[in-house]
């Protein structure tokens, strides 16, 4: 009797330490494992430790590391195998950073002046309902670029968007900008309700892929929700070192998940 339980026992051990870690799970966090914005649902963090038990498990997100934490918990460099916040411009592996770079040392003092001053002369001459406060939001990757202003209220956050689906203001704005700063070598992607962001070329979510490519996984998934051409998860949604799923919602990523490994 004694040997069938000592049997059962390590059969079981077996199976729970079958992990393929040939196989990464990359997540985008807004709209795929959070609403825009968001905390995490406990469902979703359970949901995602238990992805790890099967698979290797990463994030990539577009805010830094203080927003990632707002978001999936204080503890998630080590909840789990891979973190790129700033779509891996700053880069942990198992809760140790590993690289950081940033779009003032890319881009020089002078230059990012410019781009600043432009902006600045671009929305104080921009005729629209509303404006707050915080235009440019200046970030380790990039510029973040706001009309409205990123002060501004739910309700005007709201109203802002409704206004630009019609009259196309980020739209038009990056036009003005990729004019001006042609060969420059930037990338604009209108993104969220109020904002775009401005980067260096390559600087997207692809940018998190140099990091695996020396870690050798045979397939690395991705799961995003913006990956429209212009939105921000387009890249690394369509690169051939990624399989990519889009999903509508957390809750379209749970039922994937669950079809995909069986985790619920």
């Amino acid at each position: 009797h004694t040997h069938t339980h000592t049997h059962t026992h390590t059969h079981i051990r077996i199976i729970m330490s079958t992990r393929d870690t040939k196989t990464l799970v990359l997540f985008d966090i807004d709209g795929t494992l959070t609403p825009a914005r968001q905390a995490a649902t406990d469902e979703m963090k359970r949901v995602l430790q238990k992805l790890r038990e099967k698979v290797v498990v990463g994030i990539v997100g577009g805010s830094d590391l203080a927003k990632g934490k707002e978001q999936l918990g204080d503890d998630l460099v080590d909840r789990f195998d891979y973190y790129f916040p700033e779509n891996g411009l700053v880069a942990f592996k198992d809760g140790k950073q590993f690289h950081a770079q940033s779009f003032k040392d890319h881009l020089g003092e002078e230059k990012l002046k410019e781009v600043i001053n432009f902006v600045l002369h671009y929305i104080a001459d921009l005729e629209i309902p509303q404006k707050r406060g915080t235009f440019v939001e200046f970030r380790t990757g990039m510029l973040n670029i706001s009309p409205v202003g990123r002060n501004c209220s739910q309700e005007e956050r709201i109203a802002f968007n409704e206004y630009d689906k019609i009259h196309k203001v980020r739209e038009k704005m990056v036009a003005a900008m990729q004019e001006r700063f042609a060969g420059w070598n930037l990338r604009f992607s209108i993104g969220g309700q109020i904002s775009f962001d401005l980067f260096p070329v390559g600087w997207d979510k692809t940018y998190c892929l140099n990091h695996l490519k020396k870690e050798n996984f045979e397939t690395i998934h991705f799961f995003g929700d913006k990956t429209n051409p212009g939105e921000n998860d387009h890249e690394i949604y369509v690169s051939e070192d990624t399989v990519g799923h889009v999903v509508t919602s957390p809750d379209d990523t749970l039922k994937l998940l669950n079809e995909m490994f069986g985790v619920c």
